[in-house]
């Protein structure tokens, strides 16, 4: 196979090969290092980091709440390894990635071009739930009952709420949003057509992506403005933007929109690509906030829930009442922790956590797609401590199908509601990520006491955080229970 070329890992000296392990391990090491040098040396002499790398990550969070300020240490050092790591690779070699997307870098421009809905901006926010859309009072209901069910946290429910007293707020003409990941399930495009947003879209060159959302927008309020590149054929033909190899081109496409501007990364891809186009997203950020300027820029991104989290006390209180009262606990758990030495169905928190620590961790997602998220959680961080305005808001566990093409993953999701657990479908959960967005947009995302809480604020975790059990430790069973529903 060639040697990949873009945005790429680096060489590893010792063995000659694009090492993700080595990568991740270091970087995780670097970002621990001046907090924790006791938990960044274990990272280092981890052997055998695909198994063994879920400890380091949990580190990462547990040193980010142990001092103030530490989270904010941890989140600079670990972007600083990151960039000082990646690569940008050319037919003459590795170059530092920040060369990709400097002035000088050489590429052919990308043009711009206009697609306008024909459709009239909705201004009444509605989330589709159940075979119906849900608006004002039933909206209401439905987020209390979420609320009640431990399914969000209560400033879910009052941040959404705001929206609904506001509908004025889903007017964004004031602002261009940037989707980076335009086709993405859980991104917000079609929310914001509908509302009537102007929104620049990029996602890759595949003209069966590009037919469907200019389709979608041409029935829709809003506008998407599309990098394009010249030639006769169809725009769909033409439209987008591979942000791994023509990082360059779509850099300087993005600095040239005009503002003030909302860039919401929305990328996903399989393995190591994930990392490799994460990154080649916060070297374009970066490099547009330099341009334009923090009162220019705001940042938006999703977290998954199946990642560890610093959750408030009040979570860990539910989900200690929830292990004591379950029916499970008189049934099944005492038989079930024996058989399998303790693994199953352990409780999710010692009690008395403030805050807890929520490991959702799903083991088969693998190192670089928590370095990923890692990578994004860790630019929210350092760019709301420079001042920025950012949208970082935990998604619902949902049945995307980046999900339900893992068996093993579909299975465990269509049992978690045995477990408290509530699977999102892909329209309510994106379109309440898109009504949050709005939120934070424009309430101007009030920083909380620490940046945990940041993370914390508004999360929509699915019950992942109030269950009783520790997720991993209830996955398995879920999964049986999904499969023997299904039959």
């Amino acid at each position: 196979m060639s040697d990949p070329s873009g945005v790429v890992f680096p060489l590893d000296p010792t063995s000659g090969r694009r090492s993700t392990t080595a990568t991740g391990r270091a970087v995780v090491a670097d970002a621990l290092r001046e907090v924790d040098p006791v938990g960044a040396a274990s990272a280092e002499r981890e052997t055998n980091w695909r198994q063994g790398y879920l400890p380091h990550f949990r580190r990462l969070v547990e040193a980010g709440i142990a001092v103030p300020g530490a989270a904010q240490t941890i989140a600079t050092s670990g972007l600083g390894s990151l960039h000082a790591r990646m690569r940008w690779a050319t037919p003459d070699g590795d170059r530092l990635l920040e060369d990709a997307v400097t002035p000088e870098a050489n590429t052919t421009p990308l043009g711009s071009e206009t697609v306008r809905g024909e459709g009239a901006p909705d201004r009444t926010l509605s989330v589709p739930y159940a075979g119906e859309r849900l608006s004002g009072d039933a909206l209401r209901r439905r987020l209390d009952l979420w609320v009640d069910a431990g399914t969000i946290e209560p400033t879910c429910a009052e941040a959404v709420g705001l929206v609904i007293d506001h509908p004025d707020w889903l007017d964004l003409s004031d602002r261009t949003v940037v989707v980076l990941g335009a086709a993405a399930e859980m991104g917000p495009l079609r929310s914001l057509l509908r509302w009537g947003a102007d929104v620049a879209a990029v996602d890759l060159p595949r003209k069966d992506l590009w037919d469907k959302l200019i389709g979608d927008t041409r029935r829709l309020a809003g506008s998407i403005t599309l990098p394009v590149r010249p030639g006769d054929e169809p725009l769909a033909a033409r439209a987008g933007g591979d942000l791994v190899h023509d990082l360059a081109a779509v850099t300087q496409w993005v600095s040239a929109l005009d503002g003030p501007l909302a860039i919401g990364n929305y990328v996903y891809a399989d393995g190591e690509t994930n990392v490799r186009v994460s990154m080649a997203v916060d070297a374009l950020t970066r490099h547009v906030v330099d341009a334009k300027g923090r009162d220019d820029v705001a940042l938006a991104f999703l977290a998954t829930p199946t990642d560890v989290f610093a959750v408030p006390g009040a979570a860990v209180e539910r989900s200690v009442d929830s292990y004591a009262h379950r029916r499970t606990s008189k049934v099944l758990r005492v038989p079930l922790r024996t058989v399998s030495g303790g693994r199953l169905l352990r409780r999710n928190y010692v009690p008395g956590q403030d805050p807890g620590i929520n490991d959702s961790v799903v083991l088969q997602q693998g190192p670089n797609y928590l370095l990923a998220k890692r990578l994004q959680r860790w630019r929210a961080t350092a760019y709301r401590a420079d001042g920025g305005l950012v949208s970082l808001k935990v998604a619902p566990p949902t049945r995307t199908r980046s999900v339900v093409k893992n068996r093993a993953l579909a299975a465990a999701y269509a049992g978690a509601h045995r477990f408290g657990i509530e699977v999102f479908e892909p329209g309510t959960a994106n379109t309440l990520m898109a009504a949050l967005l709005v939120h934070d947009l424009r309430t101007g995302s009030p920083a909380q006491p620490t940046a945990w809480q940041d993370e914390a604020y508004a999360a929509a975790h699915g019950g992942l955080w109030t269950a009783a059990y520790d997720p991993r430790s209830a996955l398995g069973i879920a999964a049986l229970l999904g499969v023997a529903s299904a039959r």
